[in-house]
């Protein structure tokens, strides 16, 4: 009996007509569901066609940049020789509505008609209802999460947020507590994320770039990292590598015995947005965290915009948290890497603030949210003319809004009076320094 087109099938002569079956992708994503087959014409008659690797990596690929949210077809050949068909089974999907360069189709009879205006606002009332990160893991079983991993989340949340859940218990119990687990023993996104073995089996993109660069553009690298693993591990391994690429300054004060130490940018606003990066960016997108260091700068790159309603003025004022994946950030909640009050930019400006550094600069470019950390208000070149004391002295005087006098200065450094006025007072004329007091004793230094 020859097959026919129905509510969930589409046949199609070949390959060519890729385009008019993109229509019939979306429409089942949006429907029921349904099978499309290359080789067999619209009368049900076998044509059968020449098939590849490449052709069948084109009909995937197509499908995946067309059709966002994206979804994942299963693709099979059936069939011997010349009598070879394409066959793509496409699910009906979780997050509804599908679009197809910008438009939704559904299927109505065997026709992939544009969705309706009533249908579509439907659909869209109904999408606040999944979350990416709360969807099955297609392909992944229990087996894939870490049992150590899992423990140590399980030790972290008591000690962290006083979770009561015995690390003893099984992992599946674990997980069905943290709202990571299925009906059956199937595991949900982030549940691959936070403690799968391997999570880029799963989701390639799920990796955080580093790149340290020389001078203000990024054209010469000076050293790379790309960081894999679990998405908690992550946030260690990208800090530590900001941290290996950042200077620290060092100096004794009279006052005090231990050694005072004082990096150039504060370590617990990197790493606030690095972990804001992890956590709320969109998994759908197949780009990567990305963090750039430069002389002047160091840029935190998320992927996708800001979750609606937020906008960037927004994020500089008092704010509600809106994550994009709840369950991932209940996670960091649990072991302390968030607050989830919607606080995080929030301290991000005040530690630079307490640094002495200017706010951090929030904008949205190329549909990503991008956290920009300036080293100071000085310009490179300034800061080429001054010596190590000069540089060391004014992170100093960045703490607490502190002075210093001609004496003290002789005393943080070990010098002579005359090479600590020659050094303060050239500070006083780059408008770095202001001098208050009159006399040689009573003279204290301050940054304007």
């Amino acid at each position: 009996m020859m097959p026919s087109e129905s509510e969930t099938m589409e046949l199609k002569k070949s390959t060519a007509q890729l385009g008019r079956a993109l229509k019939a992708a979306c429409a089942f994503s949006n429907h029921k569901g349904g099978t499309i087959y290359f080789g067999i014409n619209d009368r049900g008659e076998l044509i059968g066609q020449d098939v590849s690797d490449a052709t069948l990596k084109n009909i995937s690929s197509k499908i995946r940049q067309k059709i966002k949210p994206g979804i994942v077809p299963e693709i099979t050949i059936d069939g011997t020789n010349r009598d070879k068909i394409i066959r793509v089974v496409v699910k009906e999907g979780v997050n509804k509505p599908y679009f197809l360069d910008g438009v939704a189709y559904t299927r109505s009879g065997t026709e992939n008609v544009v969705t309706p205006p009533g249908e579509l606002r439907r659909l869209f009332l109904k999408m606040g209802e999944w979350r990416w990160d709360a969807e099955i893991c297609e392909g992944a079983a229990l087996d894939v999460v870490d049992e150590e991993k899992v423990k140590l989340f399980l030790r972290k949340a008591k000690n962290e947020r006083n979770f009561d859940v015995e690390e003893t218990i099984s992992v599946s119990e674990a997980l069905e507590k943290l709202g990571l687990r299925g009906d059956t023993y199937k595991v949900t996104n982030s549940a691959i994320l936070l403690f799968g073995r391997i999570p880029q089996r799963h989701f390639v993109q799920a990796e955080v770039r580093c790149a340290c660069f020389k001078g203000t553009k990024p054209l010469e690298f000076i050293d790379m990292k790309v960081f894999n693993g679990d998405i908690i591990d992550q946030v260690d391994a990208a800090e530590g590598f900001v941290l290996r690429h950042i200077t620290r300054s060092a100096w004794i004060e009279p006052t005090k015995i231990e050694r005072q130490e004082r990096w150039e940018y504060p370590p617990d606003a990197i790493r606030e947005a690095i972990i804001n990066a992890i956590c709320h960016r969109d998994y759908e997108s197949t780009s990567n965290v990305q963090i750039r260091i430069f002389d002047d700068r160091i840029e935190i790159w998320g992927c996708g915009h800001l979750p609606q309603p937020l906008t960037i003025d927004d994020l500089k004022k008092e704010h509600k948290s809106v994550p994009r994946n709840p369950l991932i950030a209940k996670c960091f909640f649990l072991i302390k890497y968030i607050e989830q009050w919607g606080t995080g930019t929030n301290r991000m400006i005040d530690k630079c603030l307490e640094y002495g550094l200017p706010e951090p600069i929030f904008k949205e470019i190329s549909g990503d949210f991008v956290v920009t950390f300036r080293k100071s208000y000085l310009d490179a070149k300034t800061l080429k003319e001054l010596n190590e004391r000069q540089k060391s002295v004014i992170e100093y005087l960045k703490e607490k809004d502190k002075t210093i006098s001609n004496k003290e200065y002789q005393v943080l450094f070990g010098i002579s009076r005359n090479t600590a006025s020659t050094d303060l007072n050239g500070l006083v004329e780059k408008g770095i320094l202001k001098r208050i007091g009159e006399g040689k004793r009573s003279a204290r230094y301050l940054l304007k």
